[in-house]
């Protein structure tokens, strides 16, 4: 039993003494990030617009690729049609923007839908 009163009394003890209690409110050079914490977010600011301006600058080569490509495409298709007459050029036109290995064996232009 006095093994459980020695251990009662610490209980008591721990439980009694009271948490400490702040010593006021702290500084306000402990709270700020500084002339540090500036220069790192202005940097990561300068960054960020500099990637922005990179990607948009590659968002607008390719599509000004595609537009280029679809042109010469249209030209190409022109060429053809005025060198082989209206009926040889649709034919070559259909050849031409159906790839290979996309038809099925039965003829068909979509692959048949995957059954479960």
């Amino acid at each position: 039993m006095p093994e459980t009163d020695a251990l009662l009394h610490a209980w008591v003890r721990l439980a009694a003494t009271p948490a400490p209690t702040p010593s006021g409110a702290p500084s306000d050079d402990s709270v700020t990030p500084g002339v540090v914490g500036f220069a790192v977010t202005f940097v990561l600011a300068v960054v960020v617009v500099l990637l922005v301006i990179d990607m948009v600058r590659r968002i607008r080569r390719v599509r000004y690729r595609a537009e280029i490509a679809e042109k010469l495409d249209a030209e190409q298709a022109e060429a053809a049609w005025t060198e082989a007459g209206p009926a040889e050029a649709g034919q070559a036109d259909a050849a031409q923007a159906r790839p290979e290995g996309l038809e099925t064996q039965d003829g068909d232009e979509q692959p048949p839908a995957p059954t479960r």
